[in-house]
């Protein structure tokens, strides 16, 4: 009786505390919307709510914001390209009303898509200058549609990319202008990305350096007036200008600020770290990606804190410096460390074996492990890391270079399938296997995972079609994974994947029997970083 009610439509409030459970499922969202009035009229704002985000090529949500415009901003955008025929009077939502989550940089890549993809489905010559001018004008509308329709924004992503900064600075100037756009905010999260305009701008040195000062003025008095700052991520030499933001008194981010990303920062030369860290109050994690040097230098600013140094993500690669400094450091706050991905590729003054044994000992909350360039005389320490990260282990990556491939005396590939099935926890979230398979070895891992039900599954291999009936024998057949991506190793001229399982779609629908969602590669990989870590808290 109460279920036929929900779907009725008499018990709206519940059936969209159902919905809302497929916030982030955007297929299921659009089938929802299908089903009747009650169901669409539901799952329409959940689709809006960052559609900007929404993993797709298809950007034609800007048009339908466009046709929000006033007469005065579709001249100055018909003065660049003929858009009359965009405007519709058969809009059925007030779709820049639904919006909860803005992203400078996701507005950015999604105006430039679109505009491309007009002027050239429209036959428009590509003149640089007037698309770049074109998506200025387009952006700063956007910025004012929302502000027009009072949207009530839950998260402020300012993430700023400096060869665009004339853009941003629009937008930072329009913010403030209209303080109550972001009156609400209870996240705002400061992204800075590149490390000088210099190096992507056409223009001179001078106006490089006069734009930095304007954005870094408008984004503190963005952080001044809202006092709500949660995130920053910080790359490159911009790190000592935002050194004062940090650790001045005139902004409230000292009792608000819970995360900070350090990305490729060189902190040679650096000072006040400690005295950075000490003064926030609320800190809960940091990341610490591609930094370097991770020596002495850093550490002993690091080491006293009378705080704990809540040290959530390591990510090394070859500019890396690895001596015993970072293991103390690991030693006394690796309890924190919960991603940690690593390249073999390093300087270091201590073994790679004693640098495994100590995460191994001090990190044991690992939650996202990924590792490249694995060798054969340091495989059995990297299994025995993740044996001992089971109970917490979600996301296990392990790729072997191609380039390594050709040893002939290498058996890291087999020694790594014969021992890692028995070693997995019961669940994980994501597996990625990127290196040479063997049939007998991959059966042996196979056998040995069986208790293991693994969410997503990506296997990159040079034989991708002759494990595909040990797939469905050990995989398909018993329903151990809800996603599946499977291709060749290498990648052919277009830059895709060769062979991809996604490809066969008579493979597909069997698997889809199952249950079994086929995806691209590029899908499941996580292979960005900074995307990655910006979901993280």
């Amino acid at each position: 009786m109460s279920s036929s009610k929900i779907f009725s439509g008499e018990l709206p409030e519940l059936m969209y505390e159902i919905i809302k459970y497929f916030r982030n499922d955007f297929t299921t969202l659009y089938s929802c919307i299908l089903v009747n009035r009650l169901w669409c009229r539901l799952s329409i704002p959940l689709l809006w709510e960052n559609p900007f985000s929404i993993p797709t090529k298809n950007y034609n949500f800007i048009e339908i914001y466009l046709c929000n415009l006033n007469d005065d901003l579709k001249s100055k955008l018909n003065e660049y390209v003929s858009i009359n025929n965009l405007f519709s009077s058969n809009i059925l939502f007030n779709y820049p009303s639904f919006l909860k989550h803005l992203s400078t940089q996701l507005i950015d890549s999604s105006v430039m898509e679109w505009s491309m993809n007009f002027y050239s489905e429209n036959g428009y010559f590509i003149d640089l200058n007037s698309i770049v001018n074109f998506d200025r004008l387009v952006h700063s509308s956007l910025i004012k549609i929302f502000i027009e329709n009072e949207v009530n924004l839950y998260t402020l992503d300012i993430d700023l990319f400096f060869y665009h900064g004339e853009i941003y600075y629009d937008n930072f100037e329009l913010i403030l202008q209209h303080p109550n756009f972001i009156h609400n905010i209870r996240n705002l999260n400061l992204y800075i990305t590149c490390n000088s305009f210099a190096r992507f701008s056409y223009n001179n040195n001078d106006d490089n350096n006069d734009m930095i000062i304007k954005n870094f003025t408008s984004i503190s008095q963005i952080i001044n007036l809202h006092q709500n700052l949660k995130k920053i991520l910080l790359s490159y030499d911009n790190f000592p200008l935002y050194q004062r933001l940090l650790l001045s008194k005139d902004y409230n981010c000292l009792n608000t600020l819970n995360t900070i990303i350090l990305f490729r920062i060189d902190f040679k030369g650096l000072n006040n770290l400690d005295k950075v860290f000490e003064q926030l109050n609320v800190l809960e994690s940091i990341h610490i990606i591609y930094c370097y040097p991770l020596n002495i230098g850093f550490t002993q600013q690091i080491i006293n804190l009378t705080k704990p140094f809540k040290l959530k993500t390591l990510i090394l690669d070859d500019g890396a410096q690895i001596d015993e400094s970072l293991i103390l450091l690991l030693q006394k706050y690796g309890d924190y460390l919960e991603n940690f991905w690593y390249e073999f590729k390093f300087d270091r003054s201590i073994s790679r074996q004693q640098f495994f044994e100590s995460i191994t000992k001090y990190c044991k909350n690992i939650k996202f492990f990924q590792i490249s360039e694995v060798e054969s005389q340091n495989i059995y320490s990297i299994l025995n890391l993740i044996g001992n990260i089971t109970q917490n282990l979600n996301y296990l990556s392990i790729n072997k270079s191609i380039f390594l491939l050709t040893q002939s005396n290498d058996n890291c590939c087999s020694i790594i399938l014969q021992n890692l099935g028995q070693i997995l926890p019961i669940k994980l979230e994501h597996l990625y296997l990127s290196f040479s398979i063997e049939i007998d070895d991959f059966e042996t891992f196979l056998k040995n995972s069986q208790k293991t039900f693994i969410k997503k599954l990506l296997i990159n291999t040079t034989n991708s079609r002759n494990i595909l009936p040990f797939i469905k024998e050990y995989i398909m057949k018993r329903k151990r994974v809800k996603y599946l991506a499977i291709a060749d190793y290498s990648r052919n001229y277009k830059g895709s994947y060769d062979n991809e399982l996604f490809s066969m779609k008579d493979e597909v629908k069997e698997f889809e029997l199952y249950n079994i969602k086929i995806k691209k590669c590029d899908d499941l990989y996580i292979g960005n970083e900074l995307d990655f870590i910006k979901e993280l808290d």
